[in-house]
């Protein structure tokens, strides 16, 4: 059968201008720069040569045959082609015979194109399967269908599926402009000219259609002069008539096994939810028209009642399942009514999503195994010997039947799932909801000043706290801070799954697996102060991310001393010096060598807007050292607890230390403010939004903290306190603290400040 890359001929260029003009290296690529852009995972594995199976999907004319050729004119694996259109079973096996001879005579590797592979039938994609999956072959598919519905799900699972998008108007521009001007394979012998917005016509209709617009240019061009070709150097002039007559526009049909079934059902579902009740009746008669099966349409509406409308109207999936049945007994064309029917009510009924509530609880079982609490238990079995069940408030034995209890485990007290709106019957609920929710925490508040409650509801791990290193900090469902942070500097953003990443200060790893999971086709970079925590980083993500091939493993520098690296050494480490987005937490922490706080400040400004692409963003959260938790005030707030154990805090001592704490952080080299940074980063061309944000950590300080701290020869602060408290008063001071630390974890509070800055 035919290669579809045969070789060209070393003649006149010869066959359809679409074929010849196809890109023969990846900067040649137009149009898709969100796959095979510098940096890129595509594009490193291409010019690695390290792809596994691959599927291109997108509409026609958007490269992905193109992409195809360009990895067998680079790659060093033997690449054999086949179209689905005309290959069947025997086809396949002799190109898994050949494939199997390679690898097991001469150790080389197949790359087995599919062109048009949701073609092939389930028993053709099966005949493929076992070895694309014992690695005989390393497949890339075609397809201008959606694969997640048309390709054999195993294939699927086993492939990275790249989507193409139509061509831009620039890059369609672009592609005409090379065609013209090319004189081996294009029109670059001749001087083509066009009429007055008939070049914009072909761009106009080609719809982002590479091969359609090639394909009219080429119609135009050559069907323009009397005979073809003229002498070099002729002058043909395309007349916007002609132009009309060499593209046609294409009508968009309503298709019910492909994409435009799933966009129009997207597009009912989302006018419903949008209250419009007029596009409702348009896309639900496009797809009645279209012979969408009626029980496909219930079936959404069902699941809309519960998701959309939920409890703002209660009836509104009886009403729908009312009509549902009402069409299963009539059927069409009268059945129409009942459809409608059930459509207009949801349109017009209501809304409310708090059924999605389940969700949240779903994600707080996953992250918690929680025990049942002892009154909550089976009281029948275990009574006698555990107390089960004991301390029981039976509801209907009250007025109201209902009593104020807790009903979830004693580490999730407080907790809410479900917030009524103020919609419909919600609405009507709402107060009562509250009010209950109230006098429930009001009885635990009470157990808890008894300390009645529950010992699981009291207990506390420092190493929660990630005392025993970043692994537990990570996974741990109670690092609330680090989770809170990274929620924080994400919801700003709008990552696509293509763009480039740079993580700073990524020693933690919270922020840099968030990039990877937002932006798995693109780079995920992170710049680390050891190599110690560049090898635990990557020996974690290939311990609980095993599929992660080597090129889709996070990007990593070491760069100790400094915060973001420059443009050039960006360009040597991750192969690209530009990215989307650079997110950073708990930055200019630890002072660095002799750089004074301004010149950090300044060089992070500089550099991170040197790395970002025009409309990039910087997401920051950082601590001012000024904003801290001061442990004067630590002293003062915990005061009753300390003389509830006889150990008094005089007024005057306090006094002391807390005027020597603020001298000692307004005079501290190290210490920034917030302004400081706004400022530096409006001048290096930033536009920003920033809030500060309080918290507050129950914090556990152990006697190698407080040695640290209070040590006059080793620690700034503790030399500071020593000269401006005296040696007895700084002792004092000590003492107190030690015996503050003995009763347990404290509130720990400071105040950090949250940045978005967009480069401009």
């Amino acid at each position: 059968m035919d290669d579809l890359f045969t070789a060209e001929g070393s003649g006149p260029p010869s066959g359809p201008l679409a074929d010849r003009m196809r890109p023969r290296t990846l900067d040649e690529v137009i149009g898709q720069d969100h796959i095979v852009g510098p940096g890129r995972l595509l594009r490193r594995s291409i010019q690695a040569d390290r792809l596994s199976s691959i599927i291109f999907y997108g509409p026609p004319g958007t490269g992905k045959t193109s992409l195809a050729r360009v990895i067998a004119n680079t790659t060093k694996s033997s690449f054999e082609s086949l179209n689905a259109v005309l290959a069947g079973v025997k086809d396949i096996r002799e190109a898994i015979d050949r494939a199997d001879d390679r690898r097991r005579l001469y150790g080389q590797r197949t790359i087995l194109f599919v062109d048009e592979v949701h073609r092939w039938n389930k028993a053709q994609q099966d005949a493929l399967l076992p070895w694309v999956e014992n690695g005989t072959v390393i497949l890339i598919g075609a397809t201008t269908e959606n694969p997640f519905f048309e390709v054999n799900r195993a294939l699927v699972s086993r492939s990275r599926i790249f989507q193409l998008k139509s061509l831009t108007r620039d890059a369609l521009f672009e592609t005409a402009q090379r065609a013209l001007s090319d004189r081996e394979r294009g029109y670059g012998r001749w001087q083509v000219r066009f009429a007055e917005g008939a070049l914009e016509h072909l761009v106009e209709v080609a719809s982002g259609d590479a091969r359609s617009l090639l394909n009219a240019l080429e119609l135009a061009v050559e069907t323009t002069p009397p005979h073809w070709p003229p002498a070099e150097g002729t002058e043909i002039f395309i007349s916007l008539e002609a132009a009309e007559e060499s593209i046609q526009r294409r009508a968009v049909l309503y298709d019910k096994d492909g994409d435009y079934h799933f966009d129009t059902i997207s597009a009912f579902i989302k006018s419903v939810r949008g209250s419009d009740p007029d596009a409702t009746l348009y896309w639900l008669a496009k797809m009645v028209r279209a012979g969408e099966d009626p029980a496909f349409i219930f079936r959404r509406m069902i699941i809309l009642a519960s998701e959309d409308v939920g409890l703002a109207d209660p009836n509104a999936i009886n009403v729908v399942i009312s009509c549902a049945e009402a069409f299963d007994r009539i059927g069409f064309p009268e059945g129409n009514f009942p459809l409608a029917q059930a459509a207009l009510y949801l349109a017009t009924a209501p809304k409310s999503n708090s059924t999605l509530a389940f969700f949240d609880a779903l994600a707080e079982v996953e992250k918690e195994d929680a025990e049942v609490p002892k009154h909550l238990k089976d009281g029948n079995r275990d009574k006698e010997g555990f107390g089960h069940g004991e301390g029981y408030v039976y509801p209907h034995a009250y007025r109201e039947h209902w009593a104020a209890q807790q009903y979830l485990p004693a580490a999730l007290r407080g907790k809410t799932f479900y917030s009524p709106s103020e919609v419909g019957y919600e609405g009507r609920i709402r107060d009562e909801v509250l009010r209950k929710r109230e006098l429930q925490a009001a009885v635990i508040l009470q157990d808890l000043e008894r300390g009645t409650a529950e010992a699981e509801g009291l207990s506390w791990s420092a190493a929660s706290r990630g005392r025993e290193g970043w692994f537990k900090r990570l996974e741990s469902s109670r690092s609330r801070t680090l989770l809170e942070d990274r929620d924080l500097l994400f919801a700003g953003l709008s990552v696509q799954r293509h763009d480039r990443i740079l993580v700073c200060n990524a020693d933690e790893g919270i922020i840099l697996w968030e990039a990877l999971r937002q932006a798995p086709e693109g780079l995920s970079a992170g710049i680390v102060q050891s190599e110690q925590s560049r090898q635990t980083l990557l020996h974690f993500a290939k311990q609980t991310m095993p599929n992660l091939s080597e090129e889709e493993l996070p990007r990593l520098l070491v760069l100790p001393g400094q915060d973001v690296p420059e443009a050039e050494t960006a360009e040597q480490i991750f192969d690209t010096s530009t990215f989307e987005y650079i997110l950073a937490r708990d930055l200019f922490r630890r002072p660095w060598g002799n750089k004074t706080i301004q010149e950090r400040l300044e060089a992070f400004a500089q550099r991170a807007r040197a790395l970002l692409v025009q409309g990039g963003q910087l997401a920051l959260i950082a601590n001012p050292p000024k904003r801290g938790q001061r442990l004067a005030n630590l002293l003062e707030q915990e005061a009753n607890r300390l003389e509830a154990t006889g150990y008094g805090l005089e007024g005057w001592l306090l006094q002391r230390f807390k005027e020597a704490e603020a001298a000692f952080w307004d005079h501290y080299i190290h210490a920034w403010e917030e302004e400081q940074l706004e400022k530096l980063l409006q001048e290096a061309g930033f536009s920003l939004e920033s809030r500060r944000i309080s918290r507050t950590e129950e914090r556990l300080i152990s006697e190698t903290d407080l040695r640290s701290w209070f040590d006059p020869e080793k620690s700034s602060w503790g030399k500071h306190m020593a000269a401006e408290l005296g040696t007895e008063a700084f002792e004092n001071m000590r003492n107190l603290m030690q015996n503050l630390v003995k009763l347990g974890p404290l509130s720990w509070k400071w105040e950090a400040i949250l940045i978005h800055a967009t480069k401009v």
